[in-house]
């Protein structure tokens, strides 16, 4: 949902400032006009507010923490939150690695369409020349299993500065394609057709796909591309804190299961503040 956003944004303020090698704590809050999840929604709109920290040591150690608040969620003050650890590292002066841990807390018939896999393991490569060049590799369990490997680029664009050289505005345009599996989807499914049924809602075909559950299963079993996706972040950077509205379009492949739509658009609004 939060977790590239709040890492990219992290990385942006560190350049921008040039801080250094040197321990930092960081505060996040953001609005987002839904859930994202590898550029699938949900079938509901999940708007929501998040409250993150972010824990940085010289060594590369780092621990994160996010609190998720649903704006259509009237029963509970924190919709969702998560805790993570990780190490990044550099394997030569451009080439960056990072290994990560993260386990977020749903409430049980969580509307999210990652709740099924609170688990995440990530392990990433980042490669800086005139661009910056990832590859990521998801591996989040639970209740179900699922890969993803995510290839990204971007740009850092220095616009201007409005207090003649104590800030810079930057637009860092990012372009990346995710394939991965999507056992997620069943239990998503299961879940909201649960939730309808409550709701007195018409329940759809189970899993909304043509055939049997062994072909539904066999689908979302398969390792296949997912979504396209294109962000446009324009950021504000001082010396401790940076101002982002970001806006990213997401193309669904015909293999995604998700019911969100073949495109998908995304808003978020966030402000971060370094010590």
């Amino acid at each position: 949902m939060l977790w590239a956003c709040t890492v990219s944004a992290y990385a942006q303020t560190d350049s921008a400032q040039a801080s250094g090698n040197k321990t930092t704590f960081t505060l996040g809050a953001v609005y987002a006009n839904n859930a994202n999840y590898y550029g699938q929604k949900a079938e509901e709109k999940m708007p929501y507010v998040a409250a993150s920290a972010a824990l940085r040591f010289r060594s590369g150690i780092y621990f994160t923490g996010v609190a998720y608040r649903l704006l259509n969620d009237s029963g509970a003050v924190v919709s969702a939150g998560s805790a993570g650890a990780g190490i990044a590292f550099n394997l030569s002066k451009k080439l960056v690695a990072d290994l990560s841990y993260n386990y977020t807390f749903y409430p049980a018939h969580s509307p999210f369409l990652q709740a099924a896999s609170p688990h995440s393991a990530g392990a990433s490569l980042q490669y800086e020349y005139w661009m910056t060049t990832g590859l990521n590799l998801d591996y989040n369990f639970g209740k179900q299993q699922d890969a993803f490997v995510t290839l990204s680029t971007e740009k850092m664009i220095s616009l201007f500065s409005l207090a003649k050289g104590k800030d810079l505005v930057t637009l860092t345009p990012a372009i990346d394609v995710t394939a991965g599996t999507q056992h997620f989807y069943e239990t998503y499914i299961t879940e909201k057709r649960w939730r309808d049924s409550l709701l007195g809602v018409p329940l759809p075909p189970v899993l909304n796909l043509p055939g049997s559950t062994e072909t539904a299963t066999r689908e979302t079993s398969r390792f296949s591309m997912l979504s396209y996706n294109l962000r446009v972040p324009l950021a504000y950077n001082r010396a401790h804190y940076m101002i982002e509205a970001a806006y990213q379009l997401s193309v669904l492949d015909k293999n995604a299961e998700s019911a969100g739509g073949t495109a998908n658009s995304f808003f978020n609004l966030s402000v971060y503040y370094q010590f």
